[in-house]
């Protein structure tokens, strides 16, 4: 049983960051790669940005390109999403997914691992 648990979201000022962090368990094998996504009140899931687990490479949706970086330490099994210069815009729930095939990182229907999300509210 696959187990991804977010931690670190909170409510920050606009300008400011924060860093999120996911922690998987339950199965020895690697994803091939793994998303953020989020979802604000009334709004659809909409992907944040994603990696690759072997390689690093990292990919991100426009409207946070340049402010958000996407990591991973593969011997804790983490992902982190360092948020900086957060917006009023960015206020959603974030969830992060895993994916154990090969494909596109933000089809957020191909990711049959997901966690609980957690929330981050920028206040303007």
């Amino acid at each position: 049983q696959v187990q991804l648990v977010e931690s670190g979201g909170g409510l920050v000022q606009t300008g400011t960051s924060l860093t999120l962090s996911c922690a998987f368990s339950g199965r020895s094998f690697d994803f091939y790669g793994m998303g953020w996504f989020r979802q604000g009140s009334g709004q659809v899931r909409t992907f944040v940005g994603g990696i690759v687990w072997s390689s690093g490479n990292t990919y991100y949706d426009d409207s946070v390109k340049g402010r958000f970086t996407i990591s991973r330490d593969k011997a804790k099994n983490m992902m982190y999403l360092q948020m900086n210069n957060l917006k009023p815009e960015d206020t959603a729930v974030y969830y992060c997914a895993a994916r154990p095939d090969i494909g596109e990182l933000s089809w957020d229907w191909k990711y049959p691992y997901w966690g609980q999300g957690t929330q981050v509210t920028v206040s303007s």
